[in-house]
């Protein structure tokens, strides 16, 4: 028995932060039920990474919205909408991350539904907070990550602002929006009251940078201050950690010891032995460094790094990866099937329980697919 099997969640989320904290709430055995718009449903359906469909919505969907159920409302319709407060009266959780004022506008905020669940956990994702100036402006990944100053931690100095190539204030604040989640479980447990869970975008991706943001506020105001030569990997670490062309691919070098690494490639690097010049002079120690391992293949070097406990590894790209003994070991992928019988493959969750790997089965819903489902066991009951 998976520790959340029993709960049921209503998901009013769309695109990415609010449903991947549903897929992991699914994951972990809650039964999550999309409230969506009838015909089109949610608005993710429709926003594909490469122009990729699996039936009629996009891979993107499919990806962090397996192991739900959809049900089909408009929210507008009187009659719908009573549908939808039978189902909060039975509910353990209820997400949303539409714009401030919209539920406030149909009667589902927090004070209203507390009135027909009173013990009601009711969670929601926006952009910037409830209130000031920012509360209504759209909350996005890419603009999040510009005005949070995520965007100077990537890349090289010339390059200047480097977004990441993940929507990760999107998937970080779905991290975060399940831990508020939990906690309100054990609150609840013990209140016996709802409990009110809010997060931001701009507060998860704040949360993100905490080493980073806490070095500039101590440290003089100081911005990152990211190298300029190829493989430069870090704002705020010294030589060498970065990345490394060999003959056949690349090579990562964590942080060590500069001058016993330099010796173990058959370098000098006394000049360097005043630790504080592997961070002023790292661009320089890594051009150096770049020099002597391009000489060989990434299998040289790491037999000889990783005798000496040196901390290396080799730089995969997915079909590398993919390729790799412990993706199959580890069992690192899956398969989930829709309706029809199409299957898609795709990661797991990364959490074990006794042992035991949280695996799923089910593809996402087609819009609506679960209505009838629903109205039999929670809508036309009389308990």
């Amino acid at each position: 028995m998976r520790p959340l099997e029993g709960l049921i969640v209503l998901e009013f989320c769309q695109f990415l932060a609010g449903p991947s904290a549903g897929l992991k709430l699914a994951d972990l055995g809650a039964r999550v039920i999309k409230i969506e718009r009838p015909v089109k449903g949610e608005a993710c359906r429709q926003l594909s990474i490469k122009d990729l469909f699996v039936d009629d919505s996009s891979l993107l969907f499919h990806t962090i919205n397996r192991n739900k159920e959809s049900f089909a409302a408009d929210l507008k319709n009187p009659d719908e909408l009573v549908l939808i407060k039978k189902l909060i009266e039975k509910a353990d959780i209820m997400t949303h991350n539409f714009r401030p004022g919209v539920m406030e506008k149909i009667g589902l905020d927090f004070e209203n539904t507390l009135a027909i669940n009173p013990q009601l956990i009711y969670g929601t994702i926006t952009g910037y907070g409830n209130e000031g100036p920012w509360a209504k402006k759209p909350g996005q990944d890419l603009l999040l990550q510009s005005l949070s100053g995520l965007s100077w931690l990537s890349g090289r100095k010339s390059q200047g602002p480097v977004p990441f190539g993940l929507a990760v204030a999107d998937l970080m604040c779905g991290n975060h929006f399940v831990q508020g989640i939990l906690a309100a479980l054990l609150k609840r447990a013990k209140t016996k009251k709802g409990v009110l869970v809010e997060v931001s975008l701009l507060e998860s991706i704040l949360d993100v940078q905490f080493e980073a943001i806490t070095s500039f506020l101590n440290d003089g105001g100081q911005q990152p201050e990211r190298g300029d030569i190829k493989g430069s990997a870090h704002a705020f670490l010294s030589a060498p950690y970065g990345v490394y062309a060999t003959i056949d691919g690349y090579l990562s070098l964590a942080m060590g010891d500069l001058i016993f690494i330099g010796k173990t490639l058959g370098l000098d690097l006394n000049a360097y032995a005043d630790k504080h010049l592997w961070f002023e002079k790292r661009d320089e120690i890594r051009t150096i460094l770049s020099e002597r391992i391009k000489t060989q293949t990434s299998d040289y070097w790491i037999e000889i790094l990783q005798k000496e406990g040196i901390w290396c590894g080799k730089v995969f790209n997915y079909e590398e990866l993919d390729n790799q003994p412990f993706v199959t070991e580890l069992q690192l992928k899956q398969t989930v099937k829709n309706t029809e019988g199409e299957t898609l493959v795709t990661t797991r969750s990364p959490i074990q329980l006794d042992g035991e790997i949280l695996l799923s089965k089910k593809a996402a819903p087609k819009v609506g697919q679960d209505n009838l489902n629903i109205h039999e066991k929670f809508l036309n009951s009389q308990k």
